[in-house]
């Protein structure tokens, strides 16, 4: 997993997608992360949460973090993302 993460939402997705790719449940990366279970619907949904909750989750999904210079999401991703949200509803 080396995908660019630029929006929480996308973060939120990896760590669903690795959660499921280890057969683990939203409970058991809970109880594993030592969290309780609302941590992680906030982490997958891409809302907020502490740093330390999220490196206590990646750590339990076996993931480290990696930080480069790569700058801001330009307008128009953040108004592509925008325009998926208000299409899937």
């Amino acid at each position: 997993m080396t995908d660019n993460i630029r929006l929480p939402d996308e973060l939120g997705h990896q760590l669903q997608a690795r959660r499921k790719a280890l057969g683990m449940s939203k409970s058991a990366l809970a109880d594993k992360a030592g969290k309780v279970r609302e941590v992680i619907y906030r982490l997958e949904a891409g809302e907020e949460s502490t740093v330390s909750s999220l490196f206590a989750v990646m750590g339990a999904l076996g993931l480290v973090m990696r930080v480069e210079h790569a700058g801001l999401p330009t307008a128009s991703e953040v108004a592509a993302r925008f325009m998926e949200d208000d299409d899937a509803s």
